[in-house]
C-alpha cells in the first residue's frame, strides 16, 4: 500500500532550527518568509500532495503515457491535476517576481519539492523541468528572450524540456549532430534528432518550450562548438497566444521500466524555428546552468521516493501479523505479533528513516547555500555559497538517489512476497527511483566530477566550504559528555575523508585512474561525513531543547535516537570507503578485456 503523509515536522526543524549558524541567513529580500508564512506553505503543500497527487501515483503507473497519431496523452486525472497545481501557483512558487514568480526561497522549494516527488514522481517532472528551464534562459537569455517566454513558462501554461541526447551520443555530448542555420532574421532553423526527452510532450499544458543543443554552421569541433537555442513546439503569434506548429514531432514514446506516468520521447525537429540563449558555441555554459539545477533536483526526487517508500514500509510492518517476538509474545492477544517488534524489519525500516532524515538535513544546507548564492549582500558570503554548492551538487545527486534505490528495495523486504507482487505498489517505488541514478549524468559521471573538477577547483576553496565547518563542530563539541561517541566517530570519519581527498590529490596527478578508480567511494564517503554533521548537529540542538523543557520533547528524543542508530549502524561504512580508496586501482584494471 502505497502510504504518505508529509514529514512537517522534520520539515520544520531543517528549515528553521538545524542551519541558523551556517552564515547562509538574514538574506535581504527574504525577511517576509518567517515561519507563519512558510509553515502555512507546508500545510498547503502536503495537503495538495496527499489528495490530489498521491491518488495518481499508482494509476499513472498502471496506465502510463500513451501516442496515438501524433498525439502524447498523460494517464487519466494528470491534466486536471496539472491544471489546479497551476492555478493554485505551486508552479511559480521559487521564480523570480519579475516574471510573474512568488520568489520564494529555495530552502522552502525543495522541501515542497520532495512532497510532490514523494507523492507522484511521474508528475514532478513535468513542472520541473520547466522550472530547469527557466533558470537557463533567466541566466543566459538575452532581454527580449526573458520578457517573452518566462512568464508563461513560470505560470506553467507553458512548459519546458532539456533536450541533449541523441540516439548515437549520450555522456559525450561533443558528437552531437543536430544542426542550426541562421536566418536573416536572427533566428535559426534546428533540424536533427533527440532522444529520451523527459516531458517532451503532453497534453498538460497548451505549449512547450524546448532548449536544444546544436551545432552552428561554423561550429568548431566538439563540446567548444555546442550552442544553446529555445525551441518551441508551437510558435507564438503576435500577442503571444499559441500560433502554428513549428517541425517539432514527438516521433515516438520510450516504453520505460518506471516513471511511466512521465512521457519520455524521441524528438524531432525538422527545421524548426528557434533563438539563440546565450553566446554562440557557449551552449554548454548555459545547459548547465540548467542541468545543475536538476542535479539537486533529482537528489530530491530520490529523497522524496525513499520517504514515501519507507512510510509505506512503516505502515506494512505495524499491520502485517506474522510469527512471535524473539523475546517472547508482545500481542498474547492477537494470533501473532505485527512483523515490526523483529530486530531486523527495525534494521531495515532505521535504515530507511536515518537515510531520509540525513538527506533532508544535507539538502536543507545545500538550499540555505543556493539562496545566500542568488541574494546574500556580502560578495564573500556568496562566494563561499556558490563553492559549496558547487562541491555538494555531485553529492546530493549521486547519494541521494543511490540511497533512495537501497530505501525502495528494503520497503519491498519488509513486505517480503507482498512488496513483490504489482498490488501492495511498494514495487513500483523500486522501478521509479532506478532511473534517478542514471539521468542528469550518471552517478559514476557524479563522482567523477567531484574527484576530476569539484575537489580540486578554485584552488581547494570548494572543499574548504565544507571541511572548515566541520572541522570547527568537532573541535568546539570535544568533552561535551553524552555526545561524546558521536563525536569520535564524526571525527575519525572526517579524518577518513581527508587522508582520501590527499590520497586521490596525490595518486590522480600521476595517474588519473586513480582519481576515477577511487570517485564512487570518495562520494560515498563525503555523503556519510555530511550527513554526520548534520546529523550530530540535530543532536546538539535536540539535547538543548530537551534541557530546557520544550513542549515537543518527544520530537527531539526520536532525533537522537535515529541520529543514534546513524553513528552506530551507518557511518561505520566510512572505513570501508576510506580502504577501498587506499587500495588503488590495481585490483580492477588488472583484468584485460578478454578476462571479462
Amino acid at each position: 500500500m502505497q502510504v504518505y503523509n508529509a514529514p512537517l515536522r522534520d520539515m520544520r526543524f531543517v528549515l528553521n532550527e538545524l542551519h541558523n549558524d551556517d552564515g547562509f541567513g538574514d538574506l535581504p529580500g527574504m525577511e517576509e518568509f518567517d515561519t507563519d508564512l512558510t509553515d502555512a506553505v507546508l500545510e498547503e503543500a502536503a495537503k495538495f500532495c496527499r489528495d490530489i497527487l498521491l491518488p495518481l501515483n499508482r494509476s499513472g503507473d498502471e496506465e502510463g503515457c500513451t501516442h496515438e497519431n501524433g498525439v502524447v496523452r498523460t494517464p487519466k486525472g494528470f491534466k486536471d491535476a496539472y491544471d489546479q497545481f497551476t492555478a493554485a501557483g505551486w508552479a511559480a512558487l521559487a521564480s523570480d517576481p519579475e516574471y510573474g514568480g512568488q520568489g520564494l526561497p529555495e530552502a522552502l522549494n525543495k522541501l515542497v519539492e520532495e512532497m510532490i516527488c514523494s507523492a507522484n514522481l511521474s508528475f514532478s517532472l513535468y513542472p520541473g523541468l520547466t522550472h530547469g528551464g527557466t533558470t537557463a534562459i533567466k541566466g543566459h537569455g538575452s532581454d527580449e528572450l526573458k520578457a517573452k517566454w518566462l512568464p508563461k513558462m513560470i505560470s506553467g501554461e507553458w512548459s519546458g524540456t532539456m533536450c541533449l541526447t541523441e540516439p548515437h551520443c549520450g555522456t559525450d555530448l561533443g558528437m552531437l549532430r543536430t544542426k542550426a542555420e541562421p536566418q536573416e532574421d536572427g533566428s535559426f532553423k534546428v533540424t536533427g534528432n533527440k532522444i529520451f526527452i523527459s516531458a517532451g510532450d503532453h497534453d498538460l499544458a497548451e505549449n512547450i518550450v524546448h532548449l536544444v543543443l546544436a551545432r552552428l554552421p561554423d561550429a568548431p569541433e566538439g563540446v567548444k562548438g555546442i550552442s544553446l537555442f529555445l525551441v518551441p513546439k508551437y510558435l507564438p503569434k503576435d500577442d503571444f497566444s499559441v500560433g502554428p506548429a513549428n517541425g517539432v514531432t514527438c516521433t515516438a514514446i520510450e516504453h520505460k521500466m518506471g516513471l511511466k506516468g512521465s512521457a519520455t520521447c524521441q524528438m524531432s525537429f525538422d527545421e524548426s524555428t528557434g533563438w539563440l540563449v546565450g553566446e554562440p558555441n557557449k551552449g554548454m555554459a548555459a545547459m548547465f546552468t540548467m542541468m545543475n539545477t536538476e542535479r539537486v533536483s533529482v537528489g530530491i526526487q530520490g529523497l522524496g521516493v525513499g520517504e514515501a517508500a519507507y512510510q509505506s514500509a512503516v505502515w506494512y510492518a505495524k499491520d502485517r501479523v506474522q510469527g512471535r517476538a524473539l523475546s517472547g509474545a508482545k500481542y498474547p492477544e492477537q494470533a501473532a505479533d505485527p512483523i515490526i517488534v523483529h530486530p531486523d524489519v527495525r534494521r531495515m525500516l532505521l535504515t530507511m528513516r536515518a537515510y531520509n532524515e540525513g538527506c533532508r538535513a544535507l539538502s536543507a544546507w545545500v538550499s540555505r547555500a543556493l539562496d545566500a548564492q542568488k541574494h546574500s549582500a556580502d560578495p564573500e558570503v556568496r562566494q563561499r555559497a556558490e563553492e559549496f554548492t558547487a562541491l555538494m551538487t555531485p553529492v546530493v545527486k549521486a547519494l541521494f538517489t543511490d540511497l533512495a534505490t537501497e530505501s525502495a528495495n528494503l520497503a519491498v523486504q519488509v513486505y517480503g512476497g507482498h512488496g513483490y507482487i504489482r498490488e501492495s505498489g511498494v514495487e513500483q517505488y523500486v522501478r521509479d527511483a532506478r532511473i534517478c541514478q542514471i539521468y542528469e549524468g550518471t552517478n559514476g559521471i557524479q563522482a567523477l566530477d567531484l574527484v576530476g573538477r569539484k575537489m580540486g577547483a578554485n584552488f581547494g576553496r570548494n572543499l574548504r566550504s565544507f571541511f572548515h565547518p566541520v572541522s570547527n563542530f568537532i573541535e568546539e563539541s570535544k568533552g561535551e559528555g553524552p555526545m561524546q561517541p558521536m563525536i569520535e566517530a564524526l571525527e575519525k570519519a572526517f579524518g577518513a575523508l581527508q587522508l582520501s581527498t590527499a590520497t586521490i590529490a596525490q595518486k590522480g596527478m600521476a595517474d588519473p585512474e586513480e582519481a576515477g578508480a577511487a570517485a564512487t567511494e570518495y562520494l560515498r564517503l563525503m555523503g556519510l561525513v555530511a550527513m554526520g554533521y548534520c546529523f550530530a548537529k540535530a543532536t546538539k540542538i535536540a539535547g538543548l531543547q530537551i534541557f530546557f523543557g520544550s513542549e515537543d520533547k518527544a520530537f527531539y528524543e526520536t532525533k537522537i535516537k535515529t541520529a543514534t542508530f546513524f553513528f552506530e549502524r551507518i557511518l561505520p561504512q566510512a572505513t570501508a570507503n576510506f580502504l577501498a580508496i587506499r587500495s588503488g586501482k590495481k585490483s580492477m584494471m588488472a583484468f584485460t578485456e578478454d578476462e571479462f
